[in-house]
């Protein structure tokens, strides 16, 4: 099986509503085709990397370039998991966890989004402790970060409902404009006082050392 050469594909991290994994071909299609319907108002960008400010053919396509691109790239000292997130089997978001030299920071971030049909139901808060979860049970991090636009004021709710303080800002060139971008920081003491999600994981042990993680927490 290809997860025998590469373990990441068979990780799994559950909630009571949700999947996260890397995606197959036909999950990864319909991500794709997700993103190319529109995950924002057309008159709004949240992302620092405006992917979405372009045609739908071109969106999709990024969308299977950026997951591929990843899965090449990843090492040790700097990896990205762009994990899909299914509800009921269905393709509704993207969440990403990703670190830089994490044996020695123990330090994560993270991003995400949602099709507009599944914003608002609290699926983002769900699939953002499924992560958290992944990274301070399953990995041992100490330290989560996250950074949402003024425009966007959906993530910094879920930063704050998971225990994040902020962190202050941060100024961004986007579009040709300036963007003022809140940081928010999760130590892990908070982040065990803000545990509400049931999580489970499935496959994480033969990906630890993919990552830089030594496997001393439990999972």
């Amino acid at each position: 099986m290809l997860a025998d050469h590469f373990p990441l594909l068979g990780l799994r991290v559950r909630t009571p509503r949700l999947e996260l994994r890397l995606p197959d071909e036909d999950q990864l299609a319909a991500l794709a085709e997700l993103a190319a319907g529109g995950i924002h108002e057309p008159d709004t960008m949240p992302f620092l990397t405006p992917f979405t400010d372009a045609p739908p053919d071109v969106v999709a396509r990024s969308v299977v370039q950026h997951h591929y691109r990843m899965r090449g790239e990843l090492t040790q000292d700097k990896w990205a998991l762009p994990l899909t997130v299914l509800s009921g089997g269905i393709v509704v978001g993207a969440q990403s966890l990703e670190a830089t030299e994490f044996a020695v920071t123990r330090e994560i971030g993270s991003g995400s989004w949602l099709g507009r049909d599944y914003q608002g139901t609290g699926i983002g808060t769900e699939m953002r402790a499924a992560v958290l979860h992944l990274a301070f049970a399953g990995m041992g991090a100490e330290v989560a970060r996250s950074e949402s636009f003024d425009d966007n004021p959906a993530s910094a709710r879920v930063s704050r409902k998971l225990g994040y303080a902020d962190d202050g800002t941060a100024r961004h060139a986007v579009l040709g404009r300036r963007r003022t971008g809140h940081r928010f920081v999760l130590t892990r003491e908070a982040w065990e006082r803000h545990r509400t999600v049931d999580v489970a994981i499935d496959g994480l042990e033969p990906c630890l050392p993919l990552l830089g993680a030594d496997g001393s927490a439990a999972s």
